[in-house]
């Protein structure tokens, strides 16, 4: 933990970014195809195996996972591993969010009301300790995290089966026969069948690793249906995982899959240069050039993200939307992606991508007006802020949030607005911002699903580690419960388009970007690709030895 003691101005702070911002230039959107440069790719760690094919692949992670049983993590390295240990009823399409059967044989009968679902499942597949895939642990994966047995560690129970007090969500599930079960919603939900493809709550454990678990603590050696079992986890260090020999659909083509944990930005790239991993994560896109100038591939590709600063509207100085407003009137936030990422990420006027809802292009944010900023900070006596932020790179912020905290540190003093930072790891920081006092803080997120629903309801979410604004809004909370049961259309469009307003008006974020994923990946590594829900499969992925 430390604590920021200097200010910065904005115009130090673009001066101290100058090199690398203009470095960012040097590498173009294509990059993925290679450097172009003499020098080759170190080799890297593990055995081969006959016909010159490498038995493992070692993937960067930058922070541990909080946890990798899928009821109680809601971060992109749990899901990450978590992914090729699990299965849901459903699965993405591999490169976009399509939904398609996985357990399931086929998609779900839905009743006309739109409330029940009767899903076939798939016959003859095992969990990793042998126990049946069927009817009844399905039953059992969902119930544990319904009420009353869900608890306050299972992040995205609600966010995905619903909650009885909003009549939302999953009432009932049985099993009407080993090879069926049906599922009753309290209403119909056009983002439910999306929700049961997700890398979070949706995939089924194994009936008997639940019971093994200790009540009310995640399962601590994950048992899923996946094409990888769970080996070993060395916290702070790495997950090793290893192919499941008796998986029911195509095997693996990696024996060995190594997560390790590098929390540190140049670490990570010099994992990959000297071939200690094969693949890293949150690329700094000020090394971007030297990730494919020394003959390794940049994957780059458009995520699905957004990156804001959250007021806190509950609490402290930042209750009051004029001052929420006049603190975002005080930031220029077209300059400071430039300057901290480059062409790596682009400006964010909404909170969905546009490319993800068009919809959303016209609407207007907070401009940047530093002379009435001054003048409504002064009226209302702000003189200090209290901030918060995280130091390790996220997928929608490969630089992590200190430079970002920084750079808004330098805008706000120049409207006579001192801001102090107190920064964290990873880790700790997911729990500060539930626990510790903060004015403004820095967070972000990864579209799980493709839906609307799935970035908009954050800011009508009860748990405040999913809503770090604490935002409660009676007028916000109607719209998304009426967005849940309106069909894909354009009638939902304007109720998205609505609900996008209403965050530009009320301002619990400062929207800042929507970024690039950045990933370096040796070049022997073969048909990887990085999720746009944030997550990565590897059962199809192989390494030349």
């Amino acid at each position: 933990m430390e604590e920021s003691k200097s200010t910065f101005s904005r115009r130090q702070f673009v001066e101290l970014l100058g090199v690398s911002a203009a470095g960012f230039g040097l590498v173009s959107m294509a990059g993925c195809s290679g450097g172009g440069d003499t020098s080759a790719p170190a080799a890297s760690g593990g055995d081969t195996t006959g016909g010159g094919a490498a038995d493992a692949i070692t993937y960067s992670l930058t922070a541990d996972p909080r946890a990798l049983d899928p009821a109680y993590f809601d971060d992109g390295e749990s899901a990450v591993v978590s992914c090729n240990i699990h299965e849901g009823l459903y699965q993405y399409g591999a490169k976009d969010a399509k939904v398609a059967p996985c357990l399931a044989v086929d998609l779900p009968e839905i009743s006309d009301d739109g409330k029940v679902y009767t899903i076939k499942l798939r016959e003859g597949v095992k969990f990793h300790d042998g126990a049946e895939f069927n009817a009844e642990a399905v039953k059992k994966s969902i119930e544990r995290q319904l009420e009353p047995n869900r608890n306050s560690d299972m992040p995205y129970a609600s966010f995905v089966f619903g909650e009885k007090e909003a009549g939302n969500g999953v009432e009932t599930v049985e099993a009407v026969d080993p090879t069926t079960v049906k599922i009753t919603l309290r209403a119909a939900s056009t983002p439910f069948l999306k929700n049961l493809a997700m890398a979070l709550a949706s995939p089924i454990v194994s009936p008997a690793a639940i019971d093994a678990a200790t009540p009310g603590q995640p399962i601590a050696e994950p048992k899923g249906t996946g094409p990888y079992k769970f080996v070993d986890w060395t916290k702070g260090a790495s997950v090793t995982l290893v192919a499941n020999d008796e998986y029911w659909g195509e095997a693996p083509k990696v024996k060995n899959l190594v997560f390790k944990i590098i929390a540190e930005g140049n670490t990570r790239l010099t994992s990959l240069m000297n071939g200690e991993c094969d693949i890293i994560s949150s690329v700094d896109p000020s090394s971007a050039d030297q990730v494919t100038s020394n003959g390794f591939e940049l994957f780059s590709e458009d995520g699905m993200t957004i990156n804001y600063m959250a007021f806190n509207t509950e609490t402290g100085q930042c209750t009051d939307q004029e001052v929420r407003k006049a603190v975002a009137q005080a930031i220029n936030v077209e300059e400071m992606v430039q300057a901290i990422y480059g062409d790596y990420a682009t400006v964010a006027n909404s909170v969905m991508p546009t490319w993800m809802a068009p919809y959303a292009k016209d609407v207007k944010q907070t401009a940047y007006d530093p002379e009435t900023a001054k003048k409504t900070l002064a009226d209302k006596g702000i003189t200090s802020l209290q901030c918060i932020t995280y130091t390790t790179a996220r997928p929608y912020n490969q630089k992590g949030g200190s430079q970002l905290a920084n750079m808004i540190q330098g805008y706000l003093s120049e409207v006579g607005v001192d801001v102090s930072i107190t920064e964290y790891d990873w880790t700790t920081y997911k729990t500060k911002v539930q626990t510790d006092p903060y004015d403004i803080c820095f967070y972000g997120w990864t579209g799980d699903n493709g839906d609307p629903d799935n970035f908009m309801n954050l800011l009508a979410d009860t748990n405040w580690s999913m809503n770090v604004a604490h935002f409660q809004d009676d007028e916000y909370k109607a719209l998304i419960a009426q967005g849940v049961d309106t069909p894909d259309g354009d009638e939902r469009d304007a109720i998205y388009l609505k609900c996008e307003e209403m965050v530009a008006e009320k301002q619990p974020w400062v929207l800042i970007s929507h970024s690039k994923n950045l990933l370096g990946i040796n070049p022997k590594v073969k048909d990887f690709y990085y999720h746009p829900t944030g997550v990565a499969f590897f059962k199809g992925v192989s390494k030349e030895a």
